[in-house]
């Protein structure tokens, strides 16, 4: 048995460790998790590992410790190990805890019933789980918090006085992603980007304001549509445009769910409208065959119940917090988008969900949203990529067959893949992309808007026009690079000179 914790690697699945050593941590419960019972679960963006050497440092798969920080050759130090050195992750904790069965925890309680480790343990199995161990009360010690703000972002806490811990995991039980606390994202906290945008709009006319948002709004409707590879009528664009514009006015339940989703697809009904009633996969089929080739495979339709009423519990609980907005907005849009609950729609709702929770929590204002769909569509590789962060680690563990009808039948279970994980890279991404509109869309927005009034003011001081033809007259300018085309010269602006047209493109260069 000493040999599975002492053994020497140089690769762990996929990975090359930096050196050779020896598994610690959640590495070495994956490690005996896979050898015991052959479950696999997704690596955690970064692993442990010990080392023969005195060196203390970290790359950006690995955290390599030196050789004095090696647990005991046995199965609760690695646990702790975890706990102490890598904080918690949910999936493996679960997993792990119906391997072990309650004889750890009651060993550890027995050993060190005040231990911080012991406790944190106790708690997890018995929330994870679901059920009470005949262990008794604590009724001494300090509370201890479970999730460690040092290496994770935590939510409200509230005292379990069972174990004497304060709960402040950002989740429930039935949905529960975790933030881990980068450099990245400390940065990203500390900036203050409300603070930013409030001080550019400050002193700017109201009416450029409200026509800018007007503009926006369009602009992330159409953005969002078309990351989905659809162009949809201008009506369509707008309808969506304006219920983006209504985001945080409706709290978030099942019933505003499927309002949204009658207004994301518009006239062409589906089948079956509303949370799914059958399984579901994005991806092709062989050309063939017709067999399913999946690139995400959809939550259980059996599952979709207890998920969505976790992320809606998640959704209510984070709001009500001083939980960073844009991090929750990460955890329950992308929870969303990766549950996928209904047959159609669920990119642009998830993008919808992100407004939603930064208008609710008070990160922006009604009067001027963050166009995040527009972020996305120009970082579309990078988004993409996100999303396979979580997808591709998962195919390879949900067991599928392939149905009459051309779909997935799912044979194994899989709800806790959707209901805890990792959402770093996704909280990263979009503050990315707040970043972006704050820095690049909305002034981008408001600069063009300011140079259309100064330019249609000169285009009047010269020629006599509807306000209609000025627009399209500056229209098709931007669109060609200043230059009006002969054709357009020909049939919209026949009653123009050539004098007149070559002073107004003068105009365009000088503003634009």
């Amino acid at each position: 048995m000493s040999n599975r914790f002492s053994r020497k690697v140089i690769t762990f699945h996929d990975r090359t460790l930096p050196e050779e050593g020896a598994l610690a941590g959640y590495a070495m419960l994956l490690y005996i998790l896979e050898e015991e019972t052959g479950r696999r679960l997704p690596l955690p963006n970064t692993l442990a590992l010990v080392t023969h050497k005195q060196q203390r440092y970290n790359t950006n798969q690995w955290q390599v410790f030196a050789n004095r920080y090696m647990p005991k050759e046995n199965e609760i130090a690695h646990l702790t190990f975890a706990l102490k050195y890598e904080g918690i992750d949910l999936l493996i904790l679960k997993e792990f805890f119906l391997y072990s069965g309650d004889g750890l925890v009651k060993t550890m309680m027995k050993n060190e019933p005040t231990s911080q480790y012991s406790r944190r343990v106790w708690f997890l199995y018995e929330w994870l789980l679901g059920e009470n161990l005949d262990i008794p009360d604590l009724k001494v010690g300090t509370y201890v918090e479970l999730v460690s703000p040092k290496f994770q972002f935590t939510g409200p806490a509230e005292n379990s006085t069972r174990h004497r811990i304060k709960n402040n995991l950002p989740g429930t039980r039935e949905f529960c992603p975790m933030i881990r606390r980068t450099t990245k994202l400390e940065t990203y906290i500390s900036i203050k980007f409300p603070e930013i945008i409030e001080k550019n709009l400050k002193g700017r006319n109201k009416g450029l304001i409200r026509r800018t948002a007007a503009f926006l709004l369009l602009k992330d409707s159409k953005a969002s549509f078309a990351i989905e590879g659809e162009y949809p009528p201008n009506i369509r664009a707008r309808n969506w445009g304006k219920a983006i514009g209504q985001a945080g006015k409706k709290p978030l339940t099942i019933l505003e769910i499927e309002r949204l989703q009658e207004i994301v697809i518009g006239a062409k009904k589906l089948k079956h409208m509303g949370i799914r009633t059958s399984e579901g996969f994005i991806g092709e089929h062989d050309r063939e065959t017709f067999i399913p080739m999946p690139d995400h495979i959809s939550a259980k339709v059996k599952d979709l119940k207890s998920l969505m009423k976790g992320l809606i519990d998640t959704n209510n609980l984070l709001q009500n917090s001083n939980y960073d907005p844009v991090l929750a907005a990460a955890s329950i849009a992308f929870g969303f988008v990766f549950i996928h609950p209904l047959s159609d729609g669920n990119g642009r709702i998830h993008r919808y969900l992100i407004h939603h929770i930064l208008v609710l929590m008070g990160y922006t204002q009604r009067d001027i949203i963050f166009p995040v769909s527009a972020a996305i569509l120009n970082n579309i590789g990078d988004y993409q990529d996100i999303l396979e962060a979580f997808s591709s680690p998962r195919l390879d563990l949900i067991e599928w067959k392939a149905t009459p009808d051309h779909n997935v039948e799912i044979t194994n279970d899989t709800i806790d893949l959707y209901r805890y994980f990792d959402a770093t890279l996704q909280a990263e991404f979009l503050y990315e992309c707040v970043e972006e509109t704050i820095d690049k869309v909305i002034p981008e927005e408001l600069d063009f808007l300011e140079k259309y009034d100064q330019m249609t003011h000169q285009i009047n001081a010269l020629v006599t026009l509807p306000d209609t033809k000025v627009d399209l007259l500056i229209k098709f300018l931007n669109q060609n690079n200043g230059k009006l085309s002969k054709n357009k010269r020909a049939k919209e602006f026949e009653e123009l000179t050539n004098t007149e047209i070559n002073t107004i493109e003068e105009l365009y260069a000088t503003f634009f």
